[in-house]
């Protein structure tokens, strides 16, 4: 059959969400660029911004017209490549405020874990597929990939990324549960997952400590609540329509961070409630298309690639705002296709292309 058009509500929304990115980490960045270039070009961090989204857009494109089916050809290549690229940035890596998750090629950073999310989503689409109803078992359908997942998650958690970490065993069981496993079994691993995760904050003194700065900021509102309260004022101070593109006030040097994982708060406070509401409803938009995109498709193996780059990236844009609205401890996760970042933006592009080209794919127009 004839491949259509791609889905045009899933391709506005991300037009949208990529121009108003450039926009606001303009806005977000313009202080730091001042700082960087000795005040010679505040637009700096942003130009950086509009190069990294042309090049992106145009591996969406590519991505739309490019079969996903052969990919499938690419399976042992994706598993192996993401584990090496995690060992090696461990030892080869960029040390930033004492995480090494970057290489730095210099005109950009390349962090292995966006790679791994969609390395992830391919492997897992793939032997999904394969094992067919033997999903139900117990061994085939839980214990066999969850060998692959802890691997990559043990990896990531050695840089340290716990927010990545969170993000791809989400990915996971979002896939397990598309395929068909046992709700029993997918129980059992929640509970695993949740004592795990216990045991990963109580081992790190500066997990606790977010934790408990979460609970109550401002016991220490000059130290571990900072970014809480910041966070919280520059979302609070823009009211319902905002102080106005360009005039947030946390960006100069308040709020750590306000082009990356706190852009959230940012738009709050420039372009108020109404600009935070509609980056929410463009996500739960981006969603509900995904997610039909998923149902719509007679291919197995094309609807749990859509579930699995569904789920990444709307999980991740609510873990993240829920970060910056203290609706959850703080986990260093940036805001797909608002924040600052080659790696991260290029990755998530190429997802979206191949989302786009299953909805092109389908047998059903909707």
């Amino acid at each position: 059959m004839k491949a259509g058009k791609p889905d045009l509500f899933i391709l506005l929304i991300v037009l949208f969400l990529l121009i108003l990115g450039v926009v606001m980490v303009t806005s977000a960045s313009f202080p730091r660029a001042l700082s960087m270039t000795g005040g010679d070009d505040p637009f700096a961090i942003g130009k950086k911004q509009l190069f990294f989204s042309l090049l992106s857009l145009a591996m969406m494109i590519i991505m739309i017209n490019f079969d996903y089916h052969r990919f499938r050809k690419l399976t042992v290549l994706f598993a192996v490549l993401a584990p090496i690229f995690l060992v090696i940035v461990l030892f080869f890596g960029v040390e930033v405020n004492g995480a090494r998750r970057w290489f730095d090629f210099k005109i950009f950073n390349f962090q292995p874990s966006e790679f791994a999310k969609l390395a992830l989503i391919f492997v897992l689409a793939h032997y999904l597929t394969e094992i067919g109803s033997e999903v139900r078992t117990f061994s085939s359908g839980i214990f066999i990939p969850l060998i692959y997942v802890g691997l990559i998650c043990g990896l990531i958690m050695m840089e340290p990324d716990l927010g990545t970490t969170i993000v791809i065993f989400a990915i996971f069981v979002a896939m397990l549960f598309a395929a068909g496993v046992r709700i029993s079994h997918l129980f059992s691993i929640g509970l695993g997952a949740i004592g795990a995760g216990i045991a990963l904050i109580i081992q790190e003194p500066y997990r606790l400590e977010r934790l408990f700065s979460f609970i109550d900021p401002t016991q220490d509102p000059k130290g571990s609540g900072w970014q809480i309260l910041q966070s919280l004022m520059a979302l609070g101070s823009g009211g319902v329509i905002g102080l106005g593109l360009g005039r947030s006030r946390q960006k100069f040097f308040y709020l750590p961070e306000p082009h990356t994982d706190y852009i959230f708060s940012i738009i709050g406070e420039e372009l108020g409630l109404l600009g935070t509401i509609l980056i929410l409803l463009s996500f739960l938009g981006l969603a509900w298309r995904g997610y039909k995109i998923a149902l719509s498709t007679n291919d197995p193996y094309g609807s749990l690639l859509a579930v699995g780059i569904t789920s990444w990236l709307v999980l991740q844009a609510l873990i993240n705002i829920a970060v910056v609205t203290a609706t959850i401890p703080a986990t260093g996760l940036t805001l797909p296709l608002l924040s600052y970042g080659g790696s991260s933006l290029g990755i998530t592009m190429i997802a979206i292309g191949i989302l786009l080209n299953i909805s092109r794919a389908q047998q059903e127009n909707f």
